[in-house]
């Protein structure tokens, strides 16, 4: 097995004992095949066990490795050592306070995520388990399915500026999954989540940079799904202001 000697320069930050953040340059003995985070984990096993970084389940699913590698959002199982020459810079991701070394506090992109209602409301007379299968279509998947792929990563919110200009952002990932559940045959909870996704800090804050559907591991594509409720949300406007009555039938 082929092998080589990584540098890789990871922040550090105890809150306990440090003014500021700093980083700490690491050489680790890597095989060829490995990721960034089999290099922390080489590091924090062998060399420093007071390093601390979040990670689950090493295969781009799990979505809690998170960081920032040489400057981009990207999830550390995915980031193959090969692909990088010279040392390697590795922080905790961009627009996130850091709570310790990698570890960034994600409370406030939970409260924006819960604040859309990123789940199944179901309509008024819909089946339940007593009364049957609420069917759907190979149509009327495909009309959500590339949306509902999001891991909840953060690496959108890392990417994006206007996230970095205006914190209070509800920001991609909440948003795509709101569109998610609104296209959704079975869901009838399009009006509680507009309050919020149409508000001034929801959707009409994003300026359209498409950084989010650069760095997505999943290939959802959020700045797509954002521009999709623009166009809805601003037809809802004209419905509502030109319309008799309202746009009600």
């Amino acid at each position: 097995m082929k092998r080589r000697l990584v540098q890789l320069d990871v922040l550090r930050y105890d809150p306990e004992k440090d003014a500021a953040p700093h980083l700490q340059r690491y050489e680790v003995d890597c095989a060829e095949e490995w990721v960034v985070l089999d290099a922390l984990n080489a590091i924090k096993e062998d060399l420093d066990p007071t390093l601390n970084f979040r990670w689950s389940c090493h295969m781009a699913v799990c979505g809690s490795c998170g960081m920032m590698i040489n400057g981009e959002p990207k999830l550390s199982c995915h980031a193959f050592l090969r692909d990088y020459d010279g040392p390697i810079r590795v922080e905790p991701l961009g627009n996130f306070p850091v709570e310790r070394d990698l570890i960034t506090v994600v409370d406030d992109f939970l409260g924006k995520l819960a604040s859309v209602h990123p789940y199944l409301i179901p309509k008024d007379g819909a089946p339940t388990a007593a009364t049957g299968e609420y069917r759907q279509t190979p149509a009327q998947l495909a009309r959500y399915h590339q949306y509902s792929m999001c891991i909840n990563c953060m690496l959108c919110y890392a990417a994006c500026p206007q996230v970095a200009l205006q914190p209070k952002f509800i920001g991609p990932a909440a948003i795509t999954l709101a569109h998610r559940y609104n296209l959704d045959s079975r869901d009838g909870g399009r009006d509680e989540r507009q309050e919020t996704v149409a508000s001034d800090l929801g959707v009409w804050e994003c300026s359209f940079v498409g950084a989010c559907s650069e760095v997505c591991p999943k290939g959802v594509d959020p700045a797509a799904a954002l521009q999709q409720v623009k166009v809805a949300s601003t037809i809802d406007w004209f419905k509502e202001h030109l319309l008799p009555g309202g746009g009600r039938k």
